[in-house]
């Protein structure tokens, strides 16, 4: 019978304390005890130390406490450990994007989108990257994917009528957020952007009809 960090008593095998150990790191990491999830994730990294789990983990706690030289290390830990996995390439995107290297990030989340189309972490960086540096047609393709599979996400449907309005794409962009508005009536976000939409829609038809 051994003791985690918290003074939990554990019987079970190494692969049991190591999923206490981790989800007890995730735990304290939601809550800001940052200094208890790093010891967790360690003790866990040194149980189970082929996974990328514990890296990933130390990397999120360096990204929450401004350390990004650190979380850089702890995310490319976790790749050498695991190619695939796509939390720590989501990772590096959002420490490429505190250092407001957009096309960086924008390489970065890609590869996480890559090995996961569901990693939402990584959908809403690129949407981000790809505002800053105005390119729409990859995110936009992500995005539409994502919403096949969870089609009630508010907040990737707005991301996707504000790519398609930007793109002038406004009969979708409208079908978009009145899709939002069902699932979220009080969403001020999506009103004001239907509503810039409608405006953008009437102008057209105006000039078409002044012709």
């Amino acid at each position: 019978m051994e003791l985690t960090p918290d003074g939990f008593m554990v019987e079970e095998g190494l692969d049991q304390r190591y999923d206490i150990l981790k989800e007890l790191g995730d735990c304290h990491t939601a809550l800001a005890h940052y200094d208890r999830a790093r010891q967790c994730y360690e003790e866990a990294s040194l149980l189970a130390q082929d996974r990328p789990g514990p890296h990933v983990g130390c990397g999120v706690v360096a990204l929450q406490t401004g350390a990004l030289d650190e979380a850089e290390r702890a995310f490319g830990r976790a790749i050498r450990l695991d190619g695939r996995c796509p939390e720590a390439y989501a990772g590096l995107g959002m420490v490429d994007q505190q250092r407001q290297d957009f096309a960086r990030a924008f390489d970065h989340y890609m590869m996480a989108l890559d090995r996961d189309v569901n990693n939402l972490v990584a959908l809403l960086g690129l949407f981000q990257a790809s505002i800053q540096m105005g390119t729409f047609a990859k995110v936009t393709h992500y995005l539409e994917v994502y919403l096949e599979r969870h089609p009630g996400d508010v907040s990737v449907l707005f991301c996707l009528a504000t790519l398609y309005a930007r793109d002038s794409r406004l009969d979708l962009a409208r079908n978009t957020l009145d899709m939002l508005l069902v699932l979220d009536p009080a969403n001020a976000e999506a009103a004001a952007l239907l509503k810039e939409v409608e405006q953008k829609q009437q102008k057209i038809t105006s000039q078409a009809n002044s012709r």
